[in-house]
C-alpha cells in the first residue's frame, strides 16, 4: 500500500490521508453487531474530481474502495472487510443550492440530515426522510433509508431528483435531471440509490423538498390487541386521512419504557401518530381517525398539538431504544428490520413476539406500521456464543415469516453483509440481472466489495 499511499499525495493534501490507527479504528464499524475491520487507509476528499481520481487509482490498482458517511449504518455497509481504501465524505458537506421555488436542494454527500432541515427551516421547507440517526444525505441515499415519514412523503428514492456519482473507473455521471418526471431513459435513479457504494460513489444530491405543514397534531392511541392496532391504521389509510408517521409499539416495549423513565403508560399496544396539514382539515382528520379507532376497540386516545406536549405524548417511542440501552449495559443492541404487506403486519408482529420469548432474549417490537415495517430491539451478550447464535435464528426466522408471505428481508436499514444471504431467496433469477449490472460497472469489484452481493 506504500504505493498506493504516495501516489494519493499526488491527489490529496497531507491532512487529507491517514494511517493513523485511531482514524482507522474508527472507520472499520458502524452502529451493528458486525464484526470491525481496518481499511488501510482513509481519506478525506473536498471535491468530486478528488473523488473521480481517488477512485481511478484504486480501479488501476485494484485496491477496494468504502465510501463512508456518519458510519451510523445497521448492516455492516461500511465495514471494509477487504480493507483498502475508506472514503470519507465529511469535508464534502456543502449546501450548493436551495431551488425554493422548485422545491430542490442541491448538496454535496456528507450534508446531514440535521444540518441541511436547519437551513432549509429559513425558507418555510424541511426535508422529510427521517431515519432516527443524524445520518448524511449520501449514506441516506446509499441504503435507501426512509423512517417515521416514509408513510406520507416516501423513501430516499421518492425524494432523489438527481445525483452526481463518480463510477468505478473515475467516470463522473448524473443519475437525473431538475424535472419533475421524465420518460427518458433507464431510471438510473432508482437504481443507484440503494445501490449500498457498490456501484458508484455519489458526489452530489438534488433533493425534494417540502413546506412545513402549518399544523402538526399528535396523537397517543391505546388498544387491546395488536390486531386491532394494526386494522385500525389499515382502516385510516383506506379513509385517505393524510397520515405524517403512524407507529406502533407492543406492550412488552411500553413496558420497558415505564421501568426506565419510571413512568406509568398503559401497558398494551400502543400507536403514535402525526397528523401534517391546516388547522380546519386536520380538525376534521382528527375526529374521522377517532370514529374509525372506536370500531377497533380503542381503549384511549390524547392528541396535541403544543410542540413540548407533542414530544410528551410520543415520549415513549422517542425513549424506546435508550430504555433498552441503558436497561441491559454490557450488552448490545441488535436492530432487525423486515417489511411486509400491511395486511401481513399484525401477523408478523405476533410471529416475532413469539420468537423472541421462545429464545428468552430481551427485546421489543416497534414498527413504522403505515407501510409494514417493523423492527425487533434485541440485546445481546456479544460474548456469549450461545445469545449471538440465538440473535441470529431470530433473524432468520422472521426474515424467512417476511419473504414466504411476499415481503423483503430489508425494508430500510439495506443488505450490507448482514442480509446478503437473503438476496437469492428474495430475488431468484432478478440477482443474476444485478450481478451483470455489477459486472458491467465494476468489472474489478473494487467498489465495496462483497457488500450486497459476493464478489468474484
Amino acid at each position: 500500500m506504500k504505493k498506493i499511499v504516495s501516489e494519493l499525495h499526488n491527489i490529496l493534501n497531507e491532512n487529507q490521508i491517514s494511517t493513523n490507527d485511531t482514524i482507522l479504528e474508527l472507520h472499520s464499524k458502524d452502529e451493528s453487531y458486525h464484526i470491525p475491520s481496518l481499511p488501510d487507509i482513509v481519506v478525506f476528499p473536498d471535491n468530486s474530481e478528488q473523488v473521480s481520481q481517488i477512485v481511478k487509482l484504486a480501479n488501476d490498482n485494484k485496491v477496494p474502495v468504502q465510501p463512508f458517511g456518519m458510519g451510523t449504518s445497521l448492516e455492516g455497509h461500511v465495514i471494509p472487510y477487504d480493507h483498502g481504501i475508506t472514503v470519507d465524505f465529511s469535508q464534502m458537506n456543502k449546501i450548493i443550492e436551495i431551488k425554493e421555488k422548485d422545491f430542490l436542494v442541491k448538496i454535496e454527500p456528507g450534508v446531514t440530515r440535521t444540518q441541511l432541515n436547519k437551513e432549509l427551516k429559513k425558507y418555510g421547507l424541511f426535508f422529510p426522510v427521517d431515519p432516527g440517526a443524524d445520518a448524511t444525505l449520501g449514506g441516506m441515499a446509499a441504503t435507501n433509508a426512509s423512517g417515521t415519514l416514509s408513510v406520507k412523503y416516501g423513501t430516499m428514492r421518492d425524494n432523489v431528483r438527481d445525483m452526481e456519482v463518480v463510477l468505478a473507473d473515475g467516470t463522473t455521471i448524473h443519475t437525473g435531471t431538475l424535472a419533475a418526471k421524465s420518460s427518458s431513459g433507464y431510471h438510473l435513479n432508482g437504481l443507484f440509490v440503494g445501490s449500498e457504494g457498490t456501484l458508484g460513489c455519489i458526489t452530489e444530491l438534488t433533493l425534494k423538498i417540502f413546506g412545513i405543514p402549518e399544523v402538526i397534531s399528535a396523537a397517543r392511541a391505546t388498544f387491546k390487541t395488536v390486531d386491532d392496532a394494526v386494522e385500525a391504521v389499515v382502516a385510516v389509510l383506506q379513509a385517505g386521512i393524510p397520515i405524517g408517521r403512524i407507529e406502533i409499539v407492543d406492550e412488552t416495549s411500553v413496558r420497558q419504557v415505564n421501568q426506565f423513565r419510571d413512568s406509568n403508560y398503559k401497558e398494551v399496544p400502543t400507536l403514535f401518530l402525526e397528523f401534517h396539514g391546516n388547522e380546519a382539515g386536520l380538525k376534521q382528520d382528527i375526529a374521522f381517525t377517532e370514529e374509525i379507532f372506536k370500531d377497533f376497540n380503542c381503549l384511549d386516545i390524547q392528541f396535541e398539538t403544543d410542540t413540548a406536549a407533542r414530544n410528551q405524548l410520543w415520549d415513549a417511542r422517542h425513549n424506546l431504544a435508550y430504555a433498552y440501552i441503558h436497561s441491559y449495559p454490557g450488552r448490545k443492541m441488535m436492530v432487525t428490520d423486515v417489511c411486509l404487506p400491511i395486511s401481513e403486519l399484525a401477523g408478523a408482529i405476533h410471529h416475532a413476539r413469539t420468537v423472541v420469548d421462545q429464545l428468552g432474549l430481551p427485546g421489543g417490537i416497534t414498527g413504522h406500521v403505515g407501510d409494514g415495517n417493523y423492527h425487533i430491539i434485541l440485546m445481546i451478550d456479544m460474548n456469549d456464543p450461545q445469545e449471538v447464535e440465538k440473535s441470529m435464528n431470530l433473524n432468520e426466522q422472521i426474515v424467512e415469516y417476511a419473504l414466504a408471505r411476499g415481503g423483503t428481508c430489508t425494508g430500510e436499514h439495506g443488505v450490507g453483509t448482514g442480509k446478503r444471504k437473503y438476496q437469492e431467496k428474495e430475488h431468484g433469477e432478478a440477482l443474476k440481472v444485478m450481478e451483470k449490472i455489477k459486472q458491467v460497472l465494476d468489472p474489478n469489484s473494487i467498489l465495496n466489495p462483497n457488500k450486497i452481493l459476493k464478489s468474484n
